[in-house]
C-alpha cells in the first residue's frame, strides 16, 4: 500500500481555504493603525493559527485515507473520508500510463502519474495520481516494458531539425499571428486616416481631445499586432522544449515514448490499443513530401497542449518500414480517386468565397463611403486564407482517395487546410456512409464517410468518388451501405 506524494496535503487543504474567511473578517475588524489595534489583533493571533491548522488538518486527514494498492492485475486507488471512493484500473485494460516529472517538482522527488483506458467518454483521464518517484516507477512496471531483445530496429530518429520544424509548423498561431499582426500593422494607420477625416469635423474645442485620440490609434494597433507575434514566438518556444529530446522505442507489443526538457514526460503505450495512425500535412509539407505521424490511443495526447505524435516531421520516404507493426505503412497506391470532373465538390465554396470578397467589399463602401480604404484593405486579408484554401482543395481533388489491402484501411483527404492519410485495421471501422446530393446523382458521384472507433468523434470524407467505387470499398470493409441524401 502507498499513499500519494505529502504534496498533496497542501491540495487537499486547498479546498477549505474559504475557513479563512473568518481569520479576515475578524482582522478587518480588529486592526486598526494604532498601537493598541496591533495589540489586540496579535492577542487574538491563536484564533487564526487555529483556523489554519484546521485547514491543514483536513488536508492531512484526507491524504491519510488517499491509498494506492498495487495488485497482480490491477491499480486500486481509495479516497474520501466519509464517502469512500474506489478506483480500480485492469493493468490489461491500460492503454496509455503516463509519468511527468515537471521542474518545480524535482525538488520534491514528485511525479505526476496518469494512466487511461478505452472505457469513459471523450478525453477524461481515468486516474491522476501526485506520487513520489519510488512509488511512480512501481506503478510504471506495471504496464509491460518494451522487450530489449525484440526492439524494432531502424526507427527514424527526431533529430533537433525535425522537432524544430514541427515547432515551427504546429505552434499556435503561426499563420494566424502574423497575419493578425499585419492588419493591426496596417490597419492601424487605415483607422487613424478614417478618424482623421471624421473628428476634422468637429470643433476646434476639441482639436487637443481629437489629437490625443489619434496619437494613441497607430500605437495600440502595431502594440496588439506586436501581442500576436509575440504570442506565436512564446508557443514555438514552449513547443521547442514540450518535444526536444524526442524519443520513440517499440516492440510489437508496447511503445515508448519519451519528449520534454523542462517538463519530462515519459508514455508506455499499449500497441493493441492504437485506433489508427493519421500522417498529418499542410500544402507546404505535401509539397516537400514531409509528414508528421500522429496515433490515435486512448490518453495520449489527451489534452489539449500535447499532440499525440509518434514521429515529428520526417519525410515520408524515409520512415521505412520499421513502424509497419505500429500501423504506419507507406507508398500505398491509391486503388479509388476521385473522379477529376468532380473537382466542383471541393473547391466550389472556396471559389465562391474568394470571387464574393470583393463584390461585397464594394457594395460596403458604396453604403458607407468613409471606410471604403478599410473595407478594400479587409477584404484583401480576407482573400488571401481564401485563395489559400482553393490551393489546398485543389491539391486534394488529386491526391484524396480510398485503398483497402490486407486487414488495412487507408485513407487520404483533407480537412480545411491539413491532409490526412488515415491507415486503420477494418475492424476499427465503426460506421460507412455513402452521401449524394441531387447535384452528384446525373454524374453518379458521391460521398463518402467514414467513422473510426476512438474516445472522440473520427470522421473523415472523401468527395467525388464514383458510385460504384463507394459501394465497392463498403463492401470490402464489410458494412451494411447507407445512403442518405444530402442537399448543397
Amino acid at each position: 500500500m502507498y499513499h500519494e506524494h505529502p504534496l498533496r496535503i497542501l491540495r487537499y487543504s486547498a479546498k477549505n481555504i474559504w475557513l479563512l474567511l473568518f481569520p479576515l473578517l475578524r482582522g478587518i475588524q480588529a486592526f486598526h493603525f494604532d498601537p493598541e489595534g496591533i495589540y489586540a489583533w496579535l492577542r487574538g493571533a491563536w484564533f487564526d493559527i487555529l483556523i489554519l491548522g484546521v485547514i491543514i488538518m483536513f488536508g492531512l486527514v484526507r491524504w491519510n485515507f488517499s491509498r494506492i494498492d498495487i495488485t497482480e492485475d490491477s491499480i486500486v486507488h481509495r479516497e474520501g473520508v466519509l464517502l469512500r471512493v474506489r478506483t480500480a484500473i485492469p493493468i490489461s485494460s491500460i492503454s496509455v500510463a503516463i509519468a511527468e516529472y515537471p521542474l518545480l517538482l524535482i525538488p520534491f522527488r514528485g511525479v505526476r502519474f496518469s494512466c487511461d483506458t478505452r472505457a469513459g467518454l471523450l478525453k477524461s483521464i481515468d486516474m491522476k495520481l501526485l506520487v513520489t518517484r519510488k512509488v511512480a516507477a512501481q506503478l510504471m512496471k506495471c504496464v509491460p516494458e518494451v522487450d530489449r531483445k525484440k526492439k524494432l530496429a531502424d526507427i527514424p530518429k527526431a533529430d533537433i531539425w525535425s522537432v524544430l520544424l514541427f515547432s515551427v509548423f504546429f505552434s499556435s498561431g503561426f499563420s494566424g499571428a502574423v497575419y493578425i499582426a499585419a492588419f493591426f500593422f496596417k490597419g492601424g494607420d487605415i483607422a487613424q486616416d478614417i478618424i482623421t477625416r471624421s473628428l476634422s469635423r468637429l470643433t476646434e474645442t476639441t482639436s487637443k481631445l481629437t489629437f490625443g485620440v489619434l496619437q494613441k490609434i497607430p500605437a495600440t494597433a502595431i502594440a496588439v499586432g506586436i501581442f500576436f507575434i509575440a504570442a506565436w514566438l512564446l508557443s514555438f518556444i514552449v513547443n521547442l522544449f514540450r518535444y526536444s529530446r524526442f524519443h520513440v522505442e517499440s516492440d510489437s507489443k508496447s511503445l515508448n515514448i519519451g519528449c520534454g526538457v523542462i517538463n519530462r514526460r515519459v508514455y508506455k503505450i499499449t500497441s493493441d490499443h492504437i485506433n489508427f495512425t493519421d500522417l498529418r500535412q499542410n500544402l507546404i509539407m505535401k509539397l516537400c513530401g514531409a509528414v508528421t505521424v500522429n496515433i490515435n490511443c486512448a490518453g495520449y495526447g489527451a489534452d489539449s497542449q500535447h499532440l499525440p505524435v509518434l514521429m515529428p516531421i520526417k519525410r515520408e520516404r524515409k520512415l521505412g518500414r520499421s513502424l509497419e507493426p505500429l500501423g504506419v505503412v507507406g507508398g500505398v497506391k491509391l486503388d479509388f480517386r476521385p473522379s477529376p470532373a468532380g473537382i466542383g465538390s471541393y473547391i466550389f465554396w472556396p471559389v465562391a468565397a474568394a470571387l464574393a470578397i470583393f463584390p461585397l467589399s464594394d457594395l460596403l463602401s458604396e453604403f458607407f463611403p468613409r471606410w471604403a480604404e478599410l473595407s478594400l484593405f479587409a477584404a484583401i486579408m480576407l482573400e488571401i486564407p481564401t485563395v489559400w484554401l482553393v490551393a489546398v482543395k485543389t491539391t486534394a481533388t488529386f491526391t484524396s482517395g480510398v485503398s483497402i489491402y490486407d486487414k488495412k484501411l487507408v485513407i487520404r483527404c483533407s480537412h480545411w487546410t491539413a491532409f490526412h492519410t488515415v491507415i486503420a485495421d477494418k475492424e476499427n471501422v465503426v460506421k460507412v456512409q455513402i452521401y449524394q446530393s441531387f447535384l452528384q446523382k446525373p454524374s453518379r458521384r458521391c460521398t463518402l464517410c467514414v467513422w473510426l472507433c476512438g474516445e472522440t468523434v473520427a470522421k473523415y470524407r472523401v468527395r467525388a468518388l464514383r458510385l460504384r467505387d463507394a459501394a465497392k470499398i463498403v463492401e470490402l470493409l464489410e458494412h451494411d451501405v447507407r445512403h442518405k441524401n444530402e442537399k448543397n
